[in-house]
């Protein structure tokens, strides 16, 4: 049985976030190829082409220092995400890459049970077959707000 693109692109993002919201982030850099980017950034700078981000690496080893400088160097406050993911949109599909855009909305849960909708806009990927599973050798992730508040400290 041959599962679609979009079955393993859903599946892709489903573990992705349950890897987040579930606090098991020593697992994520594992969703991403040696040599990605990962950015995030607003919907203004993306339209404008601007390369800075607001979170920015672009190596798999770079992902790994920032989970290790989450759990051993960094203080902030403790929370959770819980993201909603919707139906990605293919935009090119070929032997080497799928291009999909997949729309977001993460909550964040503080640690005194305080909600707030924290992150909306879409996830920008190029996706890559390695070794029987999909890896994500770019995943801009562009924010429809242009403020972001000063506890950005997990990935999106």
């Amino acid at each position: 049985m041959t599962t679609s693109i979009y079955e393993r692109l859903n599946k892709l993002n489903a573990a992705y976030a349950s890897c987040i919201d579930e606090d098991k982030l020593e697992s994520w850099p594992a969703f991403f190829t040696d040599h990605c980017l990962y950015k995030i950034t607003t919907a203004e700078n993306y339209e404008s082409n601007l390369p800075a981000g607001i979170i920015y690496a672009d190596s798999k080893g770079m992902l790994a220092d920032r989970v290790s400088a989450l759990r051993e160097a960094n203080v902030y406050e403790r929370q959770r995400y819980r993201h909603i993911i919707g139906t990605p949109l293919i935009t090119s599909n070929t032997p080497e890459a799928t291009r999909a855009e997949t729309p977001f909305l993460v909550t964040r849960i503080m640690r005194g049970g305080k909600m707030d909708l924290f992150a909306t806009g879409k996830y920008v990927d190029q996706i890559v077959a390695h070794n029987e599973e999909q890896k994500l050798e770019k995943r801009i992730v562009v924010c429809d707000s242009i403020s972001f508040d000063t506890l950005l400290a997990i990935p999106l």
